[in-house]
């Protein structure tokens, strides 16, 4: 398979025990255990498309049942037990859950159990393969709302990265210490889109020359800054801001490598598009030739 992005330094440590110590989520615990009438379930830690949402069934177990995934996305190994057959991710080895058959749920007589944590939820049916980015720039309803507007993004998500707390809540972000800045999550189909026109468009929604914050919204949790997940990353931002730099921008842009990304509260999520409002202090400026 090609090669992808490997994003186990943005995930929370109660994801990593899953997904590399091979640990399990309680049941009825998880994002994903209701079915959907279409959409794709990725792998979390590479972002590769491993089940469609038309194979997903209620099984009762209390995790996401799914009677058939995408043909070489998921592999089967022996379980550590030496009684259950493990299912992990066929690029990145991800573990995922476990896979059971002859239970007569469905006509396809198979069950793969997976856990939430395991797996990115995209509305498209036809996703192969999938990157992102983690940027922050004001506050994370704006940015959120126009990243999420880019012709080929599948998902952006609003949180909190870079600081010191774990599991940080609203609250304690509004404080201004705990390092955390609101950032948005994004994922993209790579068929689609690519990580420099993300970044490019993230620079011509805010004000990158702002030290102080975004606007009216004053304070470390609102400046401007793109987490990278490896070199190409930084050398791809770093590029972006020498060419802002050279046209007169004086680019306060922080480039920093990726910590945890905590999901904000469901209230923060596609905050405009609830409350039919539109950003009140991003206002999209184009800084590019192109």
């Amino acid at each position: 398979m090609n090669s992808y992005l490997d994003k186990t330094a943005g995930l929370t440590p109660a994801t990593r025990r899953i997904i590399d110590d091979k640990a399990t989520e309680y049941p009825n615990t998880g994002a994903y255990n209701k079915e959907v009438a279409r959409g794709s379930y990725l792998c979390r830690r590479c972002g590769l498309a491993l089940f469609r949402g038309t194979s997903q069934f209620s099984s009762g177990c209390g995790w996401p049942s799914f009677d058939n995934d995408i043909p070489n996305a998921v592999k089967q190994e022996p379980d550590a037990d030496g009684r259950r057959v493990e299912i992990v991710c066929a690029r990145c080895n991800a573990h995922l859950g476990h896979v059971f058959t002859g239970e007569g749920y469905t006509q396809n007589n198979l069950r793969h159990c997976v856990n939430s944590a395991s797996l990115d939820f995209v509305e498209s049916d036809e996703v192969m393969d999938t990157k992102e980015a983690i940027v922050a720039g004001g506050c994370f309803w704006g940015v959120e709302h126009f990243l999420g507007k880019i012709p080929g993004v599948l998902r952006a998500e609003s949180g909190y990265t870079g600081g010191h707390v774990t599991d940080p809540a609203y609250d304690q972000i509004c404080q201004g210490n705990t390092g955390h800045y609101e950032a948005v999550r994004v994922v993209f189909d790579t068929a689609k889109t690519d990580y420099q026109l993300i970044i490019k468009h993230f620079f011509e929604i805010h004000d990158p020359t702002q030290k102080t914050g975004q606007g009216p919204d004053l304070g470390q949790q609102y400046h401007s800054a793109i987490f990278y997940y490896n070199t190409e990353q930084q050398g791809e931002a770093e590029s972006l801001i020498q060419i802002l730099r050279k046209r007169g921008y004086d680019v306060a842009t922080k480039l920093l490598e990726v910590k945890p990304f905590w999901p904000a509260e469901d209230y923060h999520q596609e905050y405009y598009a609830k409350h039919h409002k539109a950003p009140y202090c991003h206002q999209p400026t184009k800084r590019f030739a192109d």
